[in-house]
């Protein structure tokens, strides 16, 4: 893969115009995940078919932050699963694009998903079937720091760590905060990648926003023997929009005006 700025700053700005178009989303949210998402997408670490979604010897990818979907949205869009121009649908009635994604394998969406702490679940189960089934595939789980408040997700690390689940990879979106406020300050998990490797995970610390970290670190070669993986990606929230980093202020979308709208765009290239 060879990172491309230009893709990035694309990728941020398909979000923000189906954002804006929508009047809805959880903007910073969705900024803080999208090198990672294009990683998995675009870096050649999973294997998945636009044209077959149903492909059976896919991998799997499972939106547990399922706030973050308008990142999703576009990532799928930009590989062929469906036209950029529906991305002008996100939230519409009847659109399949709704503000959490309801499953829809037409479009890659494996898992309906926005209760948070479900969709890592969701994965250790596609994971275990996989391994039942003798299927190489992997599954990929993209959950937030906030949401590792929940205590199903420290119940599945048991229950994935027990049954050796080394085809299941989780990816942390470390961004500090959560929907109220600085996650330290609401439920400190202290050292994430500690934590996990406590409950019998294997743990690797990555900045999320490096593509060459990402792309090491989630490759076919780098995956554990007889564990599960769990990636704790440090990222900034709203990362990309100078006035939005860091700021929860945008942790969801409010009233945009055409002032705000060009300077989002022009930080986007």
């Amino acid at each position: 893969m060879t990172p491309s700025s230009v893709e990035i700053n694309r990728l941020r700005k398909e979000i923000f115009l189906a954002a804006y178009c929508g009047g809805v989303g959880h903007l910073a949210s969705a900024f803080s995940i999208v090198e990672i998402l294009y990683t998995l997408y675009c870096g050649d670490v999973m294997r998945y078919n636009a044209s077959n979604p149903g492909w059976p010897g896919r991998d799997y990818f499972i939106l547990s932050k399922g706030h973050g979907c308008a990142t999703l949205y576009p990532a799928l869009a930009m590989t062929g699963y469906f036209p950029i121009e529906d991305l002008k649908k996100y939230d519409e009635n009847g659109s399949f694009l709704g503000m959490h994604p309801s499953i829809d394998v037409e479009h890659g969406l494996e898992a309906s998903t926005g209760s948070l702490g479900q969709g890592v679940s969701i994965g250790a189960g596609i994971a275990m079937a996989g391994k039942i089934n003798k299927k190489d595939y992997r599954t990929f789980v993209l959950a937030g720091n906030g949401e590792c408040n929940e205590g199903q997700v420290w119940e599945c690390a048991l229950t994935s760590a027990q049954y050796c689940l080394d085809n299941l990879v989780v990816i942390v979106d470390d961004n500090g905060m959560q929907c109220d406020h600085e996650s330290r300050t609401i439920c400190d998990l202290g050292d994430l990648a500690a934590k996990w490797r406590s409950f019998g995970w294997a743990a690797e610390d990555v900045d999320g926003h490096d593509l060459e970290q990402l792309l090491f670190v989630l490759s076919e070669t780098r995956m554990p023997k007889n564990k599960p993986l769990a990636v704790v990606a440090k990222t900034i929230k709203g990362k990309g929009v100078s006035f939005c980093e860091d700021n929860n202020d945008w942790h969801h979308l409010h009233f945009v005006t055409q002032e705000t709208c060009d300077r989002i765009l022009a930080d986007l290239g």
